[in-house]
């Protein structure tokens, strides 16, 4: 038992110590979230923090610890394929790569707190997984009464993405929900696409910014995550998921 410890405490510490984030791109980020809603930058974490990170999420696949995604959240929670068609692990700290992670968007976390004073309370996250062919059609990741997810981010685990495998994330200009929540059919106007490239993180508001996955021809790994206040009723704080 002692062995495995020990190699879990090396490989935290080792990755704790090739992981650590840049300051300045940082203060980006949050300007961009300032003034246009969203931001996504290449290489914001190191490689061998996402080389971690792909051979867990490769090693749940292989014991076949993925679980089809639904849309919904609790009682609303459903399968739905014609929406979306990744599968799933919610991370945990179970492995040196997650805690690492979890720790720098924590990190994260107190730096956009500090600058935009928004009370941000806690982040959750889960590996995604896309098959050839899979998507997720256009969405919002809060609905309007619901605000609890504040900030979305997708962190990209893709090693040498060609330009035509597919898979991009479109992110659509800043849309108000009306009194019947998100149209996904509305006319909105296309901001960028981002590659799912290796060491990338997008970030975008996530009641405002629709988004979509456009069908990967090859298979496509990331981690998306949101930061999340505390919606809390009566004292007791609003679940995770």
């Amino acid at each position: 038992m002692s062995t495995v410890v020990d190699d879990f405490d090396r490989q935290y510490r080792t990755l704790l110590a090739t992981s650590s984030l840049d300051s300045e791109r940082i203060d980006t980020l949050i300007e961009d979230l300032i003034h246009q809603g969203f931001s996504y930058q290449r290489d914001f974490f190191s490689p061998t923090l996402i080389d971690a990170l792909l051979a867990d999420l490769e090693r749940l696949e292989a014991c076949d610890a993925l679980a089809s995604a639904g849309i919904g959240r609790l009682n609303e929670h459903q399968l739905a394929t014609s929406i979306r068609g990744d599968a799933i692990r919610w991370l945990n700290r179970e492995s040196p790569a997650q805690q690492v992670y979890l720790e720098r968007l924590d990190e994260l976390r107190s730096q956009i707190n500090r600058s935009l004073f928004i009370g941000l309370f806690e982040f959750e996250a889960h590996f995604a997984r896309y098959p050839p062919g899979a998507f997720y059609k256009r969405h919002v990741d809060s609905f309007q009464g619901r605000a609890n997810r504040v900030i979305s981010t997708v962190t990209y685990l893709n090693r040498d993405w060609p330009a035509d495998g597919g898979g991009e994330m479109v992110l659509f200009e800043s849309q108000q929900q009306g009194p019947n929540g998100f149209d996904p059919d509305a006319s909105i106007r296309e901001m960028t696409r981002v590659l799912p490239e290796a060491g990338t993180l997008a970030c975008f508001l996530s009641d405002t910014v629709p988004h979509e996955v456009l069908p990967t021809r090859l298979p496509r790994a990331s981690i998306a995550g949101w930061f999340r206040r505390n919606a809390s009723v009566n004292g007791v704080v609003d679940p995770a998921r």
